[in-house]
């Protein structure tokens, strides 16, 4: 697929209904613009995804503990827990203030804590800054958007390689800012993959579902590859979360 294609695909996704354009029209669902958002002084330079392959309630994780080896690691800004809908996993999304600090935690420190479970896991770096204007443009929490606790997160990557500059994230953030129950995005480029994705939080598990099933699937299909979604139940975690200054529960980005 030629690069016209890409572009051409991101910018009619996702398709709305009737009824979900109506309601974005009345202003229901709109995001606030970039011209709304404010600057945050302590802005990540990279964001970490992690989830290890266990299933466990997350009230029985010893995410206390967790926390506080976390907090000693060089550079860690922010951590949202994750607690993946139907299966259970562990998982989180972290802000670093290097790119640097960000790769040692994820070849150092991280594998360490899985290899406490005995079990497999996985790991994502990607580059904030080069994402930081899009996703401010989509009211992200760690430029300045609204915290409102979410009921859900959805993480998306896409198995494709596209410089972030190239890809037309202001048509794509404007067909986004009408999806239902979508309270922000942060825009998602892999570190040396380039690979495009998103963590997005919606304000119920139900509008999550709906996008992760439905909707980004077809936009998949159209750029023709395969792509990696997971949905996570926001309020199991949201005292987790609070505890390691997660900006999506009132905590501030840095």
């Amino acid at each position: 697929m030629t690069k016209k294609q890409i572009n051409a695909v991101l910018r009619e996704h996702p398709r709305l209904s009737r009824r979900q354009i109506l309601a974005a029209s009345a202003g229901a669902m709109l995001l606030p613009t970039f011209s709304q958002a404010k600057e945050n002084p302590m802005t990540p330079k990279a964001f970490v995804y992690t989830e290890v392959a266990i299933s466990v309630p997350f009230d029985q994780a010893p995410w206390a503990e967790i926390n506080e080896a976390i907090r000693q690691q060089p550079g860690f800004l922010s951590k949202t827990w994750l607690s993946g809908h139907a299966n259970e996993s562990l998982g989180g999304f972290y802000a670093f203030d290097s790119i640097e600090n960000a790769r040692r935690f994820v070849t150092g420190h991280f594998p360490s804590e899985a290899r406490g479970f005995g079990v497999a896991h996985n790991t994502r770096v990607f580059d904030a800054e080069a994402t930081a204007v899009a996703s401010q443009d989509m009211a992200s929490v760690y430029y300045g958007g609204p915290s409102v606790a979410p009921g859900a997160f959805v993480y998306t990557e896409l198995q494709l390689s596209v410089p972030f500059a190239d890809a037309p994230w202001q048509a794509r953030n404007q067909a986004l800012k009408m999806l239902p129950g979508l309270q922000n995005k942060v825009w998602l480029s892999g570190l040396q993959t380039q690979t495009l994705g998103g963590f997005d939080a919606f304000e119920s598990l139900d509008h999550a579902v709906d996008f992760a099933v439905n909707g980004f699937p077809e936009t998949a299909a159209e750029l023709g590859c395969a792509f990696y979604t997971r949905i996570f139940d926001a309020a199991l975690t949201a005292t987790a979360s609070q505890a390691m200054n997660s900006p999506y529960y009132g905590g501030n980005a840095g």
